[in-house]
């Protein structure tokens, strides 16, 4: 079976890749430069694939989401705030996981590929609306109305194993299944060197999942 994992070089995103091939699929990988203010998590994605022997790695090019702006993520201009927890953060980039999934359900095509996996989570998260259960069981709708590969009745199924997990129950899952973190870049403004800045949404809530699993946190931090 084959897998076409969204990778984009962070914690989650290695997660999905190391349950995918123990999982026994084939795997495939599919990374995105959007825009984002630094190159690391491409390098880090680079490094998973070639970690867990994807078969395939495509490296997408989408500066159009830089140029349209719409979050602090891809307008290096805007300053990155720490959420508040009472709504949407401004790193939310609009319409992300929906292009990216698109992208991931076109290729599936092609490829013949039935599954595709995302690491969303609805528990540990920023609160962006496409990491919700209802959005992942629309989108996978979708793909099935959409595509001629569902029309014909070959499924493509959306999987997002850590969904229903908490930071540290990914970490966990993880480890057992082998992921060395330190490779990994989750930092929205990490540096050249791919060390992490430790203010922002994405640093706290990958420090937090590392103390409450009482697994040692191997990120490199710029200070």
């Amino acid at each position: 079976m084959k897998a076409i994992v969204l990778l984009s070089g962070g914690l989650d995103s290695a997660t999905c890749l190391g349950y995918a091939q123990t999982r026994g699929f084939d795997l495939y990988a599919l990374s995105f430069e959007y825009g984002q203010r630094h190159q690391s998590e491409i390098e880090a994605a680079k490094r998973l694939a070639s970690r867990f022997q994807v078969i395939q790695h495509e490296i997408i090019e989408l500066s159009y989401l830089a140029k349209i702006k719409g979050s602090s993520l891809t307008n290096h201009d805007q300053p990155i705030q720490r959420s508040s927890g009472k709504s949407i953060p401004d790193t939310y980039v609009p319409a992300r996981n929906t292009i990216f999934l698109t992208h991931a359900m076109a290729w599936a095509e092609i490829i013949q590929c039935q599954h595709i996996f995302i690491g969303a989570s609805s528990i540990d998260y920023s609160g962006y609306p496409d990491c919700r259960p209802e959005y992942i069981e629309a989108f996978e709708n979708l793909a099935n109305l959409a595509t001629k590969s569902g029309v014909n009745g070959n499924k493509i199924n959306i999987h997002a194993p850590l969904l229903h997990l908490s930071k540290a129950q990914t970490i966990q899952l993880g480890t057992e299944l082998g992921v060395d973190y330190s490779q990994t870049v989750s930092c929205y403004q990490a540096d050249p060197l791919g060390r992490a800045c430790g203010a922002c949404d994405s640093c706290y809530l990958r420090q937090k999942g590392f103390i409450e699993s009482k697994i040692p946190d191997p990120t490199l931090y710029q200070n």
